[in-house]
């Protein structure tokens, strides 16, 4: 067997100090150090095998918190992991306490294709893994050609469409070699919440004078943003279906920017089948009773849950009886937007591999402001990280 672990990690803008990544927005050099410091006590705690990041805007900075990671796990376990020297001689229990460092693990990055110049950076994605990759990771973020979704009307009439020519942020995809399996892994970050609104050529738009309040025009911005992020969870769900009709396993992680029962995740994950067809209705019924068959109802159950996903938050809830994760903490509102899905390679079924034996949720250092004993602290991330403890069967 290989048990092996794989974490998602909002970072919260990673950049080096003194750079303006968003407007009036930067690090002074104490702040970054103090971010780095934080950062890299997280990465060690997480001691995760495959991490995925977001909201990386440079290379450099997420490898200097990897080194400094690595240096206090060296230290860690030169402290806590016995040997013929240390006067107790029971090493079970140390097994789990020592850190394996990232010496020999590969890094890939995924710049953002909308990045700009100070004042108007955008983030993209990385991926750590010991175990290499096989192949190059592949970006994904120009959408050739454009997905156009139509509409129609109610009435009569063209409806209009959707155009989508570029994801917000890119996609990263990475083939991961991990005991005798290859996993395909997708790292995203969908697009956020804010108001997407449209700024008039030298202006800015009215809906951002939150003193002249304009609630319809917000919604509308939101309304497009929520249009966006869903557009881009297809594009991924497109990419998903495919490794799997390949007959690759996939885990997909990231900031999904929504819940697990919101729209674009269930894009993500693909539909949850009806526990029996045979009661309905067939799509090219003549009669009132023609009813798919149950030998049917079989062959949409199998067509259905062989390309879906399993969140393992949701795994996890139901195995220890739980009643909430999160990993987002905005306004006193808390929910879980980070996530982790598995293809039924990890969950049981035809072909299954393996099996999820733990989750892990890191939130406690999660504070919006909203409670005046706990404010908000720009340094640490905004959101907890989430880990997956994952076993593969080596059959």
């Amino acid at each position: 067997m290989t048990d092996f672990t794989i974490a998602s990690f909002n970072v919260k803008n990673l950049i080096g100090a003194d750079q303006e990544y968003y407007r009036f927005e930067k690090y002074t050099p104490e702040e970054h150090a103090w971010k780095e410091d934080w950062l890299a006590d997280q990465v060690f705690t997480l001691n995760a095998d495959i991490v995925g990041f977001q909201e990386i805007f440079d290379k450099a900075p997420l490898q200097d918190v990897i080194d400094e990671a690595d240096l206090r796990g060296k230290a860690s376990n030169e402290d806590a992991v016995p040997d013929r020297k240390k006067r107790y001689a029971r090493k079970a229990i140390f097994r789990k306490l020592a850190y394996a460092d990232y010496t020999d693990a590969a890094l890939a990055f995924a710049p953002n294709v909308n990045d700009g110049g100070p004042g108007e950076r955008r983030p993209g994605l990385a991926i750590l893994s010991r175990y290499g990759f096989v192949g190059t990771p592949e970006v994904i973020q120009d959408v050739d050609p454009d997905l156009v979704i139509p509409f129609g009307l109610m009435g009569e009439g063209d409806g209009g469409s959707f155009r989508l020519d570029r994801l917000s942020r890119p996609i990263l995809k990475a083939r991961i070699p991990v005991g005798k399996q290859v996993v395909t892994v997708f790292n995203c970050h969908l697009k956020s919440k804010l108001g997407e609104f449209v700024h008039p050529e030298g202006g800015q738009a009215p809906e951002v004078d939150l003193v002249n309040y304009d609630p319809v025009g917000r919604a509308l911005g939101a309304l497009r943003a929520a249009t966006r992020r869903m557009a881009e969870a297809w594009v991924l769900r497109q990419l998903i279906v495919e490794e799997i009709k390949g007959g690759n396993p996939v885990i997909v992680l990231g900031d999904f920017n929504d819940s697990e029962n919101a729209v674009s995740s269930e894009i993500i994950a693909g539909e949850r089948p009806f526990k029996n067809y045979a009661w309905m209705r067939r799509h090219d019924a003549k009669k009132s009773n023609d009813r798919y068959t149950d030998e049917e109802n079989e062959i949409i159950q199998e067509k259905i849950e062989a390309v879906r996903l399993e969140s393992c938050e949701k795994l996890f809830v139901r195995k220890s009886l739980r009643d909430m994760v999160y990993t987002s903490a905005f306004g006193g509102v808390f929910e879980s937007i980070d996530q982790i899905l598995l293809s039924r390679h990890f969950t049981g079924g035809k072909g299954q591999i393996g099996e999820m034996s733990y989750f892990s949720v890191f939130n406690d250092h999660l504070t919006d402001g909203s409670h005046e004993e706990a404010p908000y602290n720009k340094l640490a991330s905004d959101h907890g990280q989430i880990m997956a403890h994952l076993r593969l069967w080596d059959a």
